[in-house]
């Protein structure tokens, strides 16, 4: 196993136990308590896990919040979804990602590519895409500062996307169905994805399927709008063919 594939690994783990030991670690992945401990070591100094006696638990700044516990749900599947999205995209492309536990886990993945501009309203998607020294530009939106997702919300973030134009809008979103299309439940959060596609060439949506068929108070964009959806599993056939017919092609995580 590959030195980044099995600290991703631990990552997934920590986040869906909140604290895990060496030893438990050592077990899971088959590894000696030596190699776990260095890699705790990286781990820590990149801020993607805290040290502890023993062993490791969540970073301060995830903390105690509903953010946190979005980011332990269906870990696993959200990593999945993000290293299939992260391959997507390629140098010298403009990137608008907003805020959510999925598209955290895509830019731990997306940081690797080099060559990049992003523009998040996300503290620690920004920290996440810098946290390798690979030539990326990162823009952070400047606007209301909601402390519980680490993200500017408001509209001076949607006045500020309109100064810039990005290849991509890569968002993720709370519900999808085949009448309305991508929704979310928070109405600030859905004015700031709405404000990325409208400035973006290709509109990308990276969710899992327990938000399939799925009704949220806030439309973000019709099924029209939207270029590519990465999920773990195919939507059901309703959702599927409405897709289809819309001309957005389905990615699915291996």
């Amino acid at each position: 196993m590959k030195i980044r594939e099995r600290q991703s690994k631990i990552v997934t783990i920590i986040r869906e136990k909140e604290r895990a030991t060496v030893e438990e670690l050592a077990v899971m992945l088959d590894i000696s308590r030596e190699t776990i401990r260095r890699d705790l070591t990286d781990l820590a100094n990149a801020d993607k896990i805290r040290k502890v006696h023993g062993g490791a638990t969540l970073p301060h700044h995830l903390g105690e919040s509903s953010f946190q516990q979005r980011m332990s749900q269906n870990a696993e599947v959200k990593a999945r979804i993000g290293q299939a999205a992260a391959d997507l995209f390629n140098a010298g492309e403009t990137l608008f990602i907003d805020t959510g536990s999925t598209t955290l886990y895509f830019a731990e993945k997306l940081s690797e590519t080099s060559g990049l501009t992003v523009v998040t309203n996300s503290t620690m998607i920004a920290r996440t895409i810098s946290s390798l020294d690979v030539g990326n530009q990162i823009f952070l939106l400047g606007g209301e500062f909601s402390s519980d997702n680490s993200q500017t919300i408001g509209t001076m973030v949607a006045s500020q996307i309109r100064s810039f134009r990005a290849h991509h809008a890569v968002l993720t979103v709370g519900a999808l169905d085949s009448r309305t299309g991508a929704m979310d439940f928070n109405i600030e959060e859905a004015q700031v994805a709405r404000a990325m596609v409208e400035q973006s060439r290709s509109v990308t949506i990276l969710m899992d399927s327990s938000k399939f068929n799925q009704l949220a108070s806030f439309e973000v964009c019709p099924l029209a709008r939207i270029d590519r959806l990465v999920c773990d599993s195919a939507p059901p056939d309703g959702l599927g063919h409405a897709l289809q017919d819309a001309g957005v092609e389905i990615i699915l995580a291996p």
